[in-house]
């Protein structure tokens, strides 16, 4: 019997053993990757982040007109009708100058089945390239890997993919709530209270933000979470459950932290309950613009900017690059969040945005991811034709 479970125990240590070597090479081999880029990208991943080499390196550019192709899983909200029409904006302007040739948008509503099959019809019908925001992480791969061995290159937007056939553009939401905690903090300095509000309870994104915040309060040793609540990402139900953690907590809020563009809800759950206004991090939007323009001796803020405006930039800038020519280093391309301060909402606001503006999504005062910061993430990176950030049209314009 002690002979046996000597033999067990040995096998469990070999088991350990090559477990951790496979996971020391890992851990180099990720070191290695993101080693390979401008220190002030480094700076932009987080353990959250998977990554891994670009698959591209030896991709044949295709030949012009280029034909565009757009997956999109849900168009439903105003934050995927603005992607959606600057993207459309951005492809029509390679329409103009005769480097694309058509331009094709899907949308699955929320189906990956729906999506999958889209995506095969566009692999037959010869697309030139295909963005997209994947319904699914994983639900995907399989049609992504087929498009790359079809010589078509998939770029997604707002959410990452697990294929290592896709490039992948988008925030560290992980250090995207470190950032908020951080901001908390500083503006803080003598400590205080926190009400979290996360966005969907249990989304892959929302625990990469959860736990860069409690990174940023372990780390301030003075800051106290009195409740957690989720927000949904939606505004109503984010003033719902405000309004309701402010009925049974009665001790002083310093802070509220939030990720999503719900700051205008916050700050009327607080008003509405009769509390003075906290410190908000949030997403910078429209309707918050409007509330501090009309509430500015009390709306204190800090955040950054998830932009639907910049989201298609990212995507179209990257997807262009590559159908020229260039080689993406890495799979997953972070982009840098603006931080936005109190001091900043004057250059932000326009007037067009009031408190009900939900739908406006200001565009930020100068380019978040500059040219030559993109061109880090490339081996041959030059400045993106047919781009011009100061053309982008102003959130007043319709």
């Amino acid at each position: 019997m002690s002979q046996f479970c000597s033999g067990v125990s040995l096998k469990a240590l070999a088991v350990a053993l090559l477990a951790l070597s496979a996971a020391t090479a890992q851990a180099q081999d990720r070191a290695e990757i993101i080693g390979a880029l401008p220190e002030n990208l480094q700076l932009l991943y987080t353990d959250a982040i998977e990554v891994g080499p670009s698959m591209y390196a030896d991709f044949k550019a295709p030949a012009k007109p280029w034909r565009w192709c757009h997956s999109e899983s849900y168009m439903g909200n105003p934050w995927r009708v603005t992607f959606n029409d600057e993207l459309q904006r951005l492809v029509e302007g390679a329409k103009a100058t005769g480097d694309v040739s058509e331009f094709i948008v899907s949308d699955s509503n929320g189906d990956a089945t729906q999506q999958i099959s889209q995506m095969r019809a566009f692999i037959e019908q010869g697309c030139s390239v295909i963005t997209t925001i994947a319904g699914s992480s994983t639900a995907l791969n399989a049609v992504i890997e087929d498009a790359y061995k079809a010589g078509i290159p998939v770029i997604t937007s707002a959410g990452a993919v697990t294929t290592p056939y896709a490039i992948n553009v988008m925030h560290n939401q992980n250090l995207w709530g470190y950032q908020m905690g951080k901001g908390i903090a500083e503006n803080l300095p003598d400590g205080g209270t926190i009400l979290q509000i996360e966005g969907i309870s249990g989304h892959p994104l929302v625990q990469q933000e959860n736990a860069g915040l409690d990174k940023a309060v372990a780390e301030a040793e003075n800051l106290t979470i009195a409740r957690k609540v989720s927000g949904e990402w939606t505004g109503t139900t984010t003033k719902s459950a405000v309004l309701q953690a402010l009925a049974t907590t009665p001790q002083q809020i310093d802070a509220v932290w939030s990720t999503g563009s719900e700051g205008r809800f916050i700050a009327e759950a607080f008003q509405q309950a009769g509390r003075p206004l906290p410190l908000i991090t949030a997403s910078i939007s429209g309707d918050a613009l409007g509330f501090w323009h009309e509430n500015q001796d009390s709306f204190k803020f800090y955040g950054g900017e998830v932009s639907p405006h910049v989201a298609a930039q990212n995507a179209f800038r990257v997807a262009l690059r590559m159908i020229e020519g260039q080689k993406p280093l890495i799979n997953t391309i972070i982009a840098p969040m603006p931080t936005i301060t109190q001091a900043d909402l004057p250059s932000w606001y326009k007037d067009c945005m009031k408190p009900d503006s939900a739908a406006i999504f200001p565009i930020p005062p100068t380019d978040p991811f500059p040219e030559e910061l993109l061109n880090g993430y490339f081996s041959n990176g030059a400045a993106t034709p047919l781009y011009d950030f100061s053309k982008v049209p102003a959130s007043c314009t319709n």
